[in-house]
């Protein structure tokens, strides 16, 4: 099966969501997210959870704007509070947030695993490795401000997280799938959704660079001054891009992190780049190390292909329908809550949901209950 490198770009927007709406959509995400698990499984809520197409889609059900950053957060935020008295029974948990919410993942999982009877370590080293390989691996321009993780209680997980960008005012959201993750430093994203690509992107989770980020395991291992040498020599060589010292390696704390690197000698690059204190910088460093001295030029490349567009909260395509939307929410919970009902009449009540306001209804309102189809009957990808 082919996949792509997950990322997805959107302008950033200021203000909230407004209260009327961000109440609705915790209440509709909940029912959403419920329903998926009881027709599918919990590990299929992860798979769509990270596919930015259908997170997207996700996002424009819930009435929230196509194309802003906020649709990240506002998602994620809404899903997270509204599992919150359920996860125990769901055996499906989130953690992390926007800001420093964002820290709080680990204590989070821990005290998820506590309830779900698992052994915490596995997913919080996911949670951490995937915010620092998108903070420090694949060097793109985009600070993380958002990290959320979600797992099963089975253990499957999800990265839903997201960088801002100073220079164009753009973020971009990043996507994980343990189901796809065969090593957290080599293609580790899932599905791609970009509109901003960058010239200049050292991307060293991608598979080209393999040789780079072995030589710059190697180099870590040996004394400070066999780095530091080949880069005060790169500095003074004609490069394909502008380098200064200053901005693009971490020269008054290099060496000090190279000697702790020394001293724990890391087996690999994924070690090497769980050590506390090693980021973008002392990674570029490395790296244009490594071709000096190994000869292995890292692959610049913006791993960013593809865009998207729905319709959302500040009226485009259409307004918000909260009649629409209240009563969304009321037929997906009758059909979600009627046990005495079997399978096959909740996927029937799930139809008429979304037929709800259907052809009969007066534009634009009539474009809702289509989103809401694409949405719901979305087929799990094989």
């Amino acid at each position: 099966m082919s996949r792509h490198t997950g990322y997805a770009s959107l302008p950033l927007h200021g203000g909230r969501a407004p209260a009327w709406l961000f109440g609705r959509m915790v209440r509709l995400s909940r029912e959403i997210i419920v329903y998926l698990a009881s027709e599918y499984s919990t590990h299929e809520v992860l798979r769509r959870l990270s596919d930015p197409y259908w997170f997207q889609a996700f996002g424009c059900v819930l009435g929230f704007d196509w194309h802003s950053s906020g649709v990240t957060t506002t998602v994620c935020g809404a899903v997270k509070e509204g599992l919150k008295d359920l996860d125990r029974e769901l055996g499906l948990f989130v953690a992390g947030g926007k800001g420093r919410t964002s820290r709080k993942a680990p204590d989070e999982i821990a005290a998820s695993c506590e309830i779900a009877g698992r052994d915490p370590r596995p997913l919080v080293h996911a949670s951490r490795t995937a915010a620092k390989v998108d903070s420090a691996a694949v060097q793109d321009g985009y600070q993380l401000y958002h990290h959320a993780f979600f797992f099963t209680a089975k253990g499957d997980w999800c990265v839903v997280q997201q960088g801002m960008c100073d220079d164009n005012r753009m973020a971009r959201r990043y996507h994980w799938l343990s189901e796809h993750v065969a090593s957290f430093v080599d293609e580790p994203h899932e599905a791609v959704c970009c509109d901003a690509r960058g010239q200049l992107t050292l991307n060293l989770v991608a598979h080209e660079n393999d040789p780079v980020r072995r030589a710059s395991a190697e180099l870590a291992c040996e004394r400070p001054e066999v780095t530091l040498n080949a880069v005060g020599r790169v500095l003074t060589m004609p490069r394909r891009h502008e380098l200064l010292p200053e901005l693009d390696v971490a020269s008054p704390y290099l060496e000090k992190i190279l000697l702790k690197t020394y001293e724990r000698r890391p087996e690999n690059f994924e070690t090497l780049l769980g050590m506390p204190g090693v980021g973008p910088k002392t990674l570029r460093a490395l790296a244009l190390a490594s071709e000096l001295v190994h000869g292995t030029a890292a692959a610049m490349r913006d791993p960013a292909r593809f865009s998207f567009a729905h319709g959302g909260k500040d009226g485009t395509p259409f307004p918000v329908d909260k009649l629409t939307y209240d009563k969304t929410i009321e037929i997906l919970n009758k059909a979600i809550n009627r046990s005495a009902i079997d399978r096959s009449e909740k996927v029937k009540a799930f139809r008429r949901l979304a037929a709800f306001g259907g052809p009969e209804r007066p534009a634009p309102h009539d474009q809702q209950p289509r989103l809401f189809r694409h949405l719901a009957q979305a087929t799990p990808r094989q």
